[in-house]
């Protein structure tokens, strides 16, 4: 069961003026930064209240987000949603019809485990699931 908003990723061009500009909007400074290698992105993290903002910029010309931004304008790329039982609601999301993206969960930024909901199947939004890691 999704148990809570995690966070929003925003697909950006420039992760060091996107982190400037959030700071400042945000009156805070981000908690983390991660590079995810297997995704071939650079990530900041802000808290916000019990929520994230995720800045994801691709680090490769293969990243997805960097093929994303070729085709749309920065902005929200993801809504991530917080699971206790990443495989448990991966299976349940399959049997309700949805389309998933990964056949196992893989890890994230953050120390999550992750799984994503095609578009197609939701919407036209791409959906995250996250679990944390113990």
């Amino acid at each position: 069961m999704l148990t809570n908003l995690e966070h929003l990723g925003l697909a950006v061009k420039d992760l060091e003026a996107a982190t400037t500009l959030y700071t400042k909007l945000l009156g805070k400074e981000p908690y983390k930064r991660e590079h995810v290698a297997s995704e071939a992105v650079d990530t900041v993290f802000f808290q916000v209240g019990g929520s994230k903002i995720e800045l994801l910029a691709g680090t490769s010309p293969d990243s997805a987000i960097t093929r994303y931004l070729e085709k749309k304008p920065e902005g929200i790329h993801h809504v991530a949603f917080e699971v206790d039982d990443i495989r448990a609601e991966m299976e349940r999301l399959r049997a309700e019809g949805f389309q998933l993206l990964n056949e196992e969960p893989k890890r994230g930024a953050d120390n999550k485990l992750v799984c994503f909901v095609h578009p197609k199947s939701a919407n036209g939004v791409l959906v995250e699931l996250c679990q944390s890691i113990n």
